[in-house]
């Protein structure tokens, strides 16, 4: 059992550069250093840059009656506004503060709707507007914000008097100068790449002088270059930030294009490695790849980001830099992590789910990850997110990786992953018919000596996944014998798929009549248990598992597979 004192190092480093953040940005509000936000205010909103979220006026119009529908959780104000509410959730205030919602009222196109985005804004800047702090001007929330506000600007000034108007443009400086102060201070991560997008918006949509554009245009390309990775990817190694990113960046570039401005090279390179790596990420049904941190997939948002991908090839096979492999044939698709957790800094979210994979066939996912609930409880967050809640082996019911701390570290550090694998080796085993791969990796050799290999094949044009799982020492021989290290190799059941035995005595896993898949074992009898996706859009949800339970000294290594079958099966 690893220890927080033997990942010291790590969280005392993370806790110092915490420390230094929230020292620099108490400065940065303080009395002394806030007058530098004041200057002149715009005249003006040059360009209102689109927005590529789905936009519903039925939502404006729960708004309009009070209630909030955010981050799963819905608030009726009563006739008050939502800034004056005393609400405890945190996820439903940030969303509050970041202003999104306000595409809603946007898209209902109503005098009303102007109205109404404009009193609320109005409540915000009296209550918020004065004084610098707090959640309210977190500088993630409020690059988000600023985006919201300049996306969005139609909708609030419309039939607006003189007075809003300067105070909104007033209030839209500001925030841009503050963000341009916080940037440097955040956190590596998505985050601060999205403050550099905040600011590039703001440079371009407001008449600013000519260095504060090529400045922003500076420092968002250097972000981009350290963030997305050659493969499209994103450093953090969650698919999710891959699809929110390019919800921004999209809609940057086309602002570039429309202010005839030249975008910095980092951005058009970015947008064209990260539509293929979003498709990568893609099963057949439109749901994207559940790792590192991957819930609910925004069918609407995938299906808007990628009309911008005029590429039309097929995804890339495997991403070598963002450490993932997809073996697709017929109408099979199998996507498996195989690389290490991302560092620790950026790890708040991460996954500790080396080799673990999904499994989809035609418009049914199969075997899948419990992905995660991003607006449920902290307990079901930590569950998910260890090696159990994923298609993988786990050794002696130990999660690969820690990421559940003492109060007193988690205060600090947030809950990064530490311990995890440090190394992981994969080769690529394509042949005439066959896709296939070989990774491992060493999580559980600090604790229990034995390495995890695995090796999955698609073949038969996609109708036979084959899977080897061996647990050996680092040099390759095998566990000593009469070793305990109890293994278990699970393989998570989406809930729409049915799961029965047959006559014979076959685990049948069904999705439709042309869709049914059997797996089988060698030398270890499978057995059926109780699990929970956490990724449904109603929230956790009850599902099951195949398992298979042995002690590695006594089958070092064990074969199995999922053959696809044309018959037509039935639980009853």
């Amino acid at each position: 059992m690893q220890t927080a004192g033997s990942h010291a190092p790590v969280l005392w480093g993370l806790a110092a550069r915490q420390a230094w953040r929230r020292l620099r940005r108490r400065l940065r509000t303080g009395p002394v250093y806030r007058w530098r936000y004041t200057g002149r205010t715009p005249e003006r909103v040059l360009i209102a840059p689109p927005d590529l979220r789905l936009a519903d006026p039925e939502i404006a119009r729960e708004i309009y009656h009070g209630r909030f529908l955010l981050a799963g959780q819905l608030i009726e104000t009563g006739g008050q506004s939502p800034f004056h509410l005393d609400v405890r959730n945190r996820g439903w205030l940030e969303e509050l503060h970041a202003f999104r919602w306000l595409r809603h009222l946007n898209a209902a196109q109503s005098e009303l709707a102007s109205a109404n985005a404009r009193a609320l804004v109005g409540d915000w800047i009296n209550l918020y507007g004065r004084r610098i702090g707090g959640l309210p001007w977190d500088p993630a929330i409020t690059a988000r914000r600023v985006i919201a506000w300049l996306q969005h600007s139609a909708v609030v000034l419309q039939g607006a008097d003189l007075a809003f108007y300067r105070l909104y443009l007033k209030m839209l400086a500001i925030q841009m100068r503050y963000l341009r102060a916080m940037a440097r201070e955040m956190p590596d991560g998505e985050e601060r790449l999205r403050a550099r997008i905040a600011l590039a918006f703001a440079a371009l949509s407001l008449p600013t002088p000519v260095s504060s554009l090529r400045s922003a245009t500076r420092n968002l390309n250097l972000e981009l270059e350290e963030q997305i990775l050659p493969d499209g990817g994103h450093v953090s190694r969650n698919p999710r930030a891959v699809m929110e990113l390019l919800a921004d960046l999209l809609p940057l570039r086309q602002t570039y294009a429309s202010q005839a401005e030249p975008p910095p090279p980092a951005l058009l390179g970015a947008v064209e490695r990260m539509l293929p790596c979003l498709r990568f990420f893609r099963h057949a049904d439109g749901s994207l790849a559940r790792f590192n941190g991957m819930g609910i997939t925004v069918h609407d948002r995938v299906a808007t980001i990628l009309r911008h991908d005029d590429t039309g090839g097929a995804p890339l096979l495997h991403a070598t830099h963002s450490g993932y492999e997809r073996l697709h044939m017929g109408g099979t698709t199998v996507l498996a992590d195989t690389a290490a957790p991302p560092p620790a800094e950026l790890s708040e979210v991460a996954h500790a789910g080396c080799l673990s994979f999904e499994m989809s066939s035609g418009r049914h996912q199969f075997i899948v990850n419990c992905g995660v609930d991003s607006f449920g409880a902290d307990a079901f967050r930590a569950l998910s997110r260890a090696t159990a809640a994923h298609s993988t082996a786990t050794i002696n019911d130990t999660s690969q990786a820690r990421f559940t701390l003492a109060s007193g570290w988690a205060g600090w550090v947030g809950t990064p992953l530490v311990g995890g694998p440090r190394k992981v080796e994969c080769d690529r085993l394509d042949d005439d018919g066959v896709h296939a791969f070989v990774a491992s990796h060493d999580g559980y050799v600090s604790r229990f000596g034995l390495k995890h290999e695995r090796e999955l094949a698609l073949l038969q044009k996609g109708a036979l996944l084959q899977g080897v799982d061996r647990f050996h020492l680092p040099d390759g021989t095998p566990a000593a014998r009469g070793s305990s290290h109890a293994v278990a190799i699970r393989f998570h059941i989406h809930p729409d798929i049915e799961l029965f035995k047959d006559d014979e005595g076959r685990l049948i896993l069904a999705g439709e009549a042309t869709d049914t898949w059997v797996f089988s074992c060698e030398g270890v009898e499978p057995v059926v248990e109780e699990s929970i996706f956490f990724a449904a859009i109603a929230g956790p949800t009850r599902s099951r598992q195949i398992v298979l339970h042995f002690k590695a000294a006594e089958c070092p290594e064990i074969r199995w597979q999922f053959l696809k079958t044309n018959s037509f099966y039935s639980a009853g």
